[in-house]
């Protein structure tokens, strides 16, 4: 199986600056082999992606601010780990929000914009 980067590379896609904490907390905590992430925002290109979904943008622009979203999160935790993948074997659980219109159906279709690139770089171990 192709590493982390090497998969990021195949996919064109490129990891920005990890986030620093936007308040008063930590961006990562590591416990014991358990490494827990606090919350990150969708951010490309030193952009806040905003709007709400099914009023002022739609599923594919919300996937692709939710995969912004994971890019952030993934480079949270190479910088937690030391700059290296190395020791990531699984991602163990993943929260995700949408801001939708009232009664938005499809939440889980905007969320799978993260969901698979976890799964697209880490395979089953992403899921």
């Amino acid at each position: 199986m192709k590493s982390i980067e090497e998969t990021l590379a195949a996919l064109e896609l490129q990891l920005p600056a990890a986030p620093g904490a936007g308040g008063n907390y930590v961006p990562f905590k590591i416990i014991e082999k358990t490494l827990i992430l606090s919350g990150v925002i969708s951010v490309s290109n030193g952009r806040i992606l905003t709007g709400q979904v099914g009023q002022s943008c739609e599923i594919e622009e919300a996937r692709e601010a939710a995969k912004a979203c994971a890019l952030n999160a993934l480079a949270v935790i190479k910088e937690a780990l030391g700059g290296s993948f190395d020791r990531l074997d699984s991602i163990h659980s993943m929260s995700g929000y949408v801001n939708g219109i009232s009664d938005f159906p499809d939440a889980p279709l905007v969320i799978n914009g993260a969901s698979d690139l976890f799964i697209a770089l880490m395979g089953d171990s992403g899921r």
